[in-house]
């Protein structure tokens, strides 16, 4: 069965989100993991947009967060004030998806320059609602692809708490989301389950080694006793990704 590492890390984040009822989505590769999930196996899954769709169930992969293919047949439709203040800020998001540019050994994210931030190489779009994200949900899981420029031993620029340094805590800057659990990309997958909250490699893509891995990473990551092999996606899920979400190959 063939399949694109694209597609594996695709299948990868929707089956994590089984047992999961609101899950807060970006635009992207994330939207592709949530909306397969929901027409896959979590029929019931509650997709919230940072526009102020809740509930949504689009007929087609949105463009953006501002797609009006949201809205069509959406549990409810509010303000962005009352989304962040009453869903988000309220403790009602289960887990949420974000992606970066840059990200470091505990899961902090960058979105916003590359290099210094009064002269950058790279301006990037910001925060958008990604910190108070971080901040909020009740975990948080990553899904980008494993390169070394991305995962970084110091981060240009902190955009999203993830764990913060394994010193300083979330708690201690009385962040009430648990921060994130798990990273999805195209080569392996990590966790924070350790006592450092400290990325830590669980899984690895067909053809990969914890080697390969360690040389795209800019630290010397955590690696667990019993490091598995990712489940490659099924027929159905492919047939899913590639027929309905997304025909055109623009994320796949």
């Amino acid at each position: 069965m063939n399949y694109s590492p694209s597609e594996l890390m695709i299948v990868s984040a929707s089956r994590a989100l089984q047992g999961n009822r609101v899950v807060f989505v970006g635009v992207g590769l994330p939207n592709i993991a949530c909306n397969l999930a929901r027409r896959d196996h979590s029929p019931d899954i509650e997709l919230v947009y940072e526009s102020g769709v809740f509930g949504a169930h689009p007929a087609r992969l949105p463009l953006s967060i501002g797609d009006p293919t949201l809205v069509s047949d959406a549990t409810s439709v509010t303000s962005i004030d009352d989304l962040f203040l009453l869903y988000l800020q309220g403790g009602r998001v289960d887990v949420a998806l974000l992606g970066g540019a840059q990200i470091d050994r505990f899961g902090n994210l960058n979105t916003t320059v590359i290099g210094d931030y009064t002269n950058p190489k790279i301006r990037l779009p910001g925060s958008g609602g990604a910190c108070e994200i971080a901040a909020n949900a009740k975990q948080i899981f990553m899904i980008m692809r494993l390169k070394r420029r991305a995962f970084i031993e110091k981060l240009d620029f902190c955009t999203s708490p993830g764990h913060l340094d394994g010193v300083m805590r979330r708690s201690d800057l009385g962040l009430p989301g648990n921060g994130p659990a798990l990273v999805i990309t195209d080569r392996a997958l990590f966790n924070f389950d350790n006592p450092s909250r400290e990325m830590m490699l669980i899984e690895l893509a067909p053809g990969e080694s914890v080697d390969s891995v360690r040389a795209d990473v800019g630290w010397d990551v955590r690696v667990s006793a019993d490091v598995r092999m990712m489940t490659p996606p099924t027929p159905e899920e492919l047939a899913i990704i590639r027929e309905q979400l997304d025909p055109a190959g623009l994320y796949r």
